[in-house]
């Protein structure tokens, strides 16, 4: 057995989560090893959504144009009654993060662009064929023995570990945490089209008690039907070539289209009983399994990715202390189990129990258009849970009510001008902690600051202005003009002050105009306490409890330990 180099960072799974994780971290400058069992990124068709927050997190390190050439951007759905008549429109046309809020895309291609982009970083390698054997972790560090595809065995360690291989996680396994949490007994049939003859741009759904249906677009003439099968129904009947085409028949004129997958699935609803011990951290599915009813599954796990990436990269640069990264759990916690319950809950939409419940709740639906804010509340997806922080990395000493609704929330990104051109938010507020003015303070204002606050973290001070503003704004702070108007129709009710934006994009505090002095304090607090030995601070909050996980159940669903 052989010894390899020490590595700041090692991630495992070469899925959307673990080449997100990778790709944030070398892009921080930190040094990563991605290992992956397979011999390469996936082959087959898996997720097929992905979202305005995805989107933003893959702007980050600089991929985002790659990717957006195979996506189709902004699709909606409809919802249609056993007679098909059209119930529900969802079609969001707000882009609060700068993109669309739902896209269709094909997971083997935007693998496959992550794993391209990651391979062009000098401070990352890949290791594909390589399985993790053990993982064995002290305090200093954590040494994993691996497996090559000459099936010889190397030692490699690593300051921190990130989990990011799957439902099966073996990482979790070897460190016996559970998966709590419920599986749905019904089984979906999942057939995956080459060149799709329906025109169709937003996803169908065909709220059928007797057979649920959905088909959705994408990129490339492809198309995805999901039918959820009978409970007498065999895995052997439902893929033979007679049902798939009587399926294909019923819901739409892809019964000839050539078919490159189909397999059927059971899902589940699970969380883990903890996602860390000392330096190993679960992400993605290693962390968390959704149904897919919502589109969150893969969307939930880059979350987790953008979430740890700049708390391991401000720890191993020494910007921020190791309490930092106790935040990663209370964070995503609590939002990764929002998105399980929204795809239940749109689960219970898509499969209603009997043709009585089916006709009242699509009744109710029907009714719901007649009233605007109902309507709206459906039809741009104000449904979805917007990440939101309760407690972790932030503070809310000091803040005005109106401002303390707003810390822990991710802050728009709106188009701006800045003296280079026009260009998206988090181009212009750059890769570290930011600093900006809410829309009624003068850009002086940043002279009031001490000139050192936030320079260990690199933070950048940025004036956001309104359109046409005629403002000078002093020397060492960047002037952006809000193209679109979004920060002044987010915070145009907040009073003087700045606020403190993470790598993120999160906001972590607001500092006050007329108490910046006792806010710049507390912010340093902040900074300090993650250099501490307690396991938190009045305005980081505890640990969040694991979620109640059994009252919410999907029909027929059965819990598990």
């Amino acid at each position: 057995m052989t010894s390899a180099r020490h590595w700041p960072v090692v991630v495992v799974g070469g899925g959307p989560t673990g080449l997100t994780t990778a790709n944030l971290l070398a892009f921080y400058g930190i040094p990563v090893l991605m290992i992956e069992r397979n011999p390469s990124t996936v082959g087959e068709p898996r997720a097929v959504s992905i979202d305005d927050e995805t989107l933003r997190t893959v702007q980050t390190f600089g991929a985002v144009q790659d990717v957006l050439s195979q996506v189709v951007l902004g699709y909606g759905s409809d919802y249609y009654s056993t007679s098909g008549y059209r119930f529900l429109q969802v079609k969001p046309t707000t882009q609060d993060y700068g993109y669309p809020k739902r896209n269709a895309f094909r997971q083997p291609i935007f693998e496959a662009q992550l794993a391209s982009h990651l391979a062009k970083q000098a401070n990352a390698e890949m290791w594909f064929n390589t399985e993790l054997i053990s993982v064995v972790q002290d305090e200093e560090k954590v040494t994993l023995r691996i497996r090559r595809a000459d099936k010889s065995e190397t030692e490699v360690s690593c300051s921190y570990f990130v989990g990011c291989d799957g439902a099966r996680s073996f990482v979790r396994e070897s460190l016996g945490i559970r998966l709590n949490g419920s599986t749905f007994r019904e089984r979906w049939l999942i057939i995956d089209l080459d060149r799709t003859v329906d025109s169709t741009q937003d996803t169908k759904v065909f709220c059928n008690p007797d057979r649920p249906c959905i088909t959705l677009p994408g990129p490339n003439g492809t198309r995805r039907y999901e039918f959820m099968l009978q409970k007498d129904e065999t895995e052997g009947e439902a893929t033979a070539p007679e049902t798939v085409a009587r399926l294909l028949r019923n819901y739409g004129p892809d019964e000839q289209s050539p078919i490159c997958r189909k397999a059927v699935y059971t899902f589940h609803a699970r969380v883990a009983d903890r996602w860390s011990k000392s330096r190993i951290f679960l992400a993605g599915d290693a962390a968390h399994v959704s149904p897919p009813f919502a589109g969150q599954g893969m969307n939930s796990g880059i979350r987790d990715a953008n979430n740890i990436a700049w708390k391991l990269a401000a720890v191993i640069t020494n910007q921020l202390g190791p309490k930092l990264l106790e935040s990663y759990e209370q964070e995503r916690r609590k939002h990764a189990w929002e998105m399980i319950l929204l795809a239940m809950r749109m689960g219970y939409v898509m499969m209603p129990r009997s043709r009585v419940t089916a006709a009242m709740m699509q009744a109710a639906f029907r009714a719901l258009r007649l009233c605007p804010p109902a309507r709206d509340y459906f039809g741009q997806m104000k449904y979805k849970p917007k990440p939101y922080f309760r407690t972790g990395f932030l503070s809310r000493d000091n803040a005005p009510a109106s401002a303390s609704k707003i810390i822990g929330r991710l802050f728009p990104q709106p188009l701006v001008t800045t003296p280079a051109g026009s260009s998206l938010l988090d181009d212009v507020l750059g890769p570290s902690f930011a600093l900006v003015t809410t829309p009624a303070t003068p850009a002086a204002i940043f002279d009031d600051l001490p000139g050192d606050f936030g320079a260990s973290q690199h933070m950048r001070r940025v004036a956001i202005v309104q359109p046409g503003a005629s403002v000078e704004v002093p020397y060492g702070v960047l002037r952006a003009e809000d193209s679109t108007g979004s920060v002044l129709s987010s915070f145009g009710r907040l009073s003087r002050g700045f606020l403190l934006l993470r790598p993120d994009r999160y906001v972590a505090a607001f500092l006050p105009a007329d108490k910046l002095e006792e806010a710049v304090a507390c912010i340093e607090r902040l900074f300090a306490a993650t250099w501490t030995e307690a396991s938190g601070t009045p305005s980081q909050g505890g640990v969040l409890p694991n979620p109640e996980l059994q009252p919410v159940r999907a029909r027929d669903s059965k819990a598990h330990a």
